[in-house]
């Protein structure tokens, strides 16, 4: 009774030790080849910043289509191992139903999914979101990415590939608070803010932006420089008048001092106004005064044209119906529709990147690194100009010695030690920040200004990407976005954008077809072998025991 007794209590004392230690210490083997279910050191790191309760509500509950029960899977098993890491992170999963318009309210938009089940083809409704609350901060967090996936299948993939990226940005947003400055740069006839206000507005997520007047070089030069090495980068956003020496060398010596620029330049005047009014225009080159200064650094961008045969289109009336002006879309050559470099942080697993009326680049030999970043088709061509360019041309059928110069440089990377180009020359100004030579530095230069322009519906500002006529999203967000987080040396959150997993997906038509016999073999043979094995077992009972 005695040994009984012990057994008893080292049994209950077992199941309390299994428990705890169930409860307190986790571990996990990733035998996965993409390393799926292994946190990268950059999401480890901002997880340990993490010092308050963080919440994570996921709208992921409900019945929808059994392919987003994957990703519903793969995002309770993510959140798992962020748990696991800091006890700070918790999260649930709500059912949006009976909810939908307070979450629409609160920006969250719903996706409508194409179901598909043999011949029969049904349409569900789902709520992809999460929203991550720390302290006072809340960020909504998109499950799907924004990429143009040609299928369902392909939109998961790429959805399960861009979960880590997504929670760990939002979690960087919600508890970063000392962040880095951007100056834009005004004086120079650039953008209004209206037009750069699709990627301001998100850049504002991660960085402090503020205007400044360049041209303020031309009356206190030394102040300016001053106050413009307080910023970490500068973004250059078509420029149309002349740069002064001043404000060149002021330039000049911001990226001497370590500083990162982005140029969006156009070299060329090619507008649509009179081209829409007139059924033609004349494209004419654009002078900047900057030819020196980039060609210190490396980079010549020409004054020419590049036609693409891979392009985007633009609107153009094509009749009257009952009053009413109707519109079709045409395929415009001027408008280069660009598939960036796979093999780079900055353009990897990015959509097309739409640009207009651009200019081809020459790269120069000097001790800089050279990465092309953005380039035309191989069926391209560049055109010296002045160059008369008429609507009419999208009648024309393309031949090949229209296109036939293979790709053309249209965006470079120069990463390295930057020489001033004032090294030898006599200097508008002194200053005491002048500099011969950069430490490692870099910059992005794109021959074209229209690539940051969002475009503009009833006076208000459209997302960067966005057609207003079509809705669909080209990548110049996101290439915009990748290039500044990497100048700025967030490259962490560009190698987990760029992350690869491999998902197995069943064949739905093979599913279909044979589903009969794998519910047979599922349900009713194993139910058959059950039932002959009862028999059996009896028979055999009663055989052995019956006398």
């Amino acid at each position: 009774m005695k040994k009984n007794s012990i057994k008893i209590v080292l049994l209950i004392f077992g199941l309390f030790l299994i428990n705890f230690l169930s409860e307190n210490l986790h571990t996990q083997f990733d035998l996965t080849k993409d390393k799926r279910y292994t946190l990268s050191k950059v999401t480890k790191n901002r997880l340990d910043k993490v010092e308050n309760s963080l919440t994570v509500k996921v709208y992921l509950e409900g019945d929808f289509p059994a392919e987003f029960k994957r990703l519903q899977i793969e995002t309770k098993q993510y959140l798992k191992q962020l748990h696991t890491r800091n006890k700070n992170i918790s999260f649930r999963f709500v059912n949006p139903l009976g909810k939908e318009q307070k979450l629409i309210q609160q920006g969250l938009k719903p996706s409508r999914l194409s179901v598909r089940e043999g011949a029969k083809i049904s349409e569900a409704i789902i709520f992809p979101w999460a929203t991550v609350i720390y302290k006072n901060k809340t960020k909504n967090v998109s499950l799907l990415s924004s990429s143009n996936a040609a299928s369902q299948e392909e939109q998961l993939q790429s959805a399960i590939e861009n979960l880590e990226f997504a929670f760990t940005d939002a979690i960087h947003k919600v508890t970063t608070n000392k962040r880095k400055n951007i100056a834009v740069l005004t004086g120079n006839g650039e953008l209004d803010f209206i037009y750069l206000d699709g990627l301001l507005k998100t850049l504002s997520e991660y960085y402090h932006l503020e205007p400044f007047p360049l041209d303020s070089a031309n009356v206190i030069p030394k102040k300016t420089l001053k106050l413009l090495t307080n910023f970490d980068l500068a973004i250059a956003a078509k420029p149309t008048k002349k740069f002064t020496e001043n404000e060149k060398f002021t330039l000049d010596q911001f990226q001497a001092n370590n500083r990162k620029m982005l140029w969006l330049i156009d070299t060329v005047i090619a507008e649509n106004d009179s081209l829409m009014q007139t059924g033609k225009t004349l494209a004419f080159p654009r002078e900047l005064n900057l030819t020196d200064l980039l060609f210190e650094y490396g980079v010549r961008i020409k004054h020419n044209l590049v036609k693409d045969m891979y392009s985007s289109t633009i609107k153009l009336a094509n009749g009257n119906i009952g009053g009413k002006t109707q519109y079709k879309n045409y395929l415009w050559s001027y408008y280069p529709l660009v598939n960036p470099n796979s093999n780079h942080a900055i353009t990897k697993n990015i959509p097309a990147v739409q640009l207009r009326f651009t200019s081809t680049i020459d790269t120069l030999k000097n001790n800089l690194k050279k990465t092309i970043l953005l380039q035309s088709s191989p069926l391209s061509k560049p055109y010296g100009i002045p160059l008369e360019i008429k609507l009419n041309e999208i009648n024309n059928r393309p031949t090949k010695a229209d296109y036939n110069n293979g790709n053309q440089t249209l965006g470079v990377l120069l990463e390295g030690k930057f020489k001033s180009a004032y090294k030898n020359r006599i200097k508008p100004y002194d200053t005491p920040l002048f500099k011969e030579k950069s430490a490692s530095n870099k910059m992005v230069i794109i021959a074209d200004g229209d690539i940051i322009r969002n475009e503009t519906f009833q006076g208000k500002p459209l997302d960067l990407g966005v057609d207003k006529w079509t809705g669909v999203k080209n990548g110049n967000k996101d290439f915009l976005l990748n290039t500044i987080h990497y100048l700025l040396d967030d490259n962490g959150l560009l190698q987990l954008r760029s992350k690869n997993i491999s998902l197995q997906f069943l064949d739905k038509e093979k599913t279909y077809q044979e589903r009969s016999f794998w519910q047979f073999l599922n349900i009713i043979l194993p139910l058959f072998l059950l039932t002959v094995f009862g028999f059996g077992y009896t028979y055999y009972r009663k055989r052995k025991y019956g006398n």
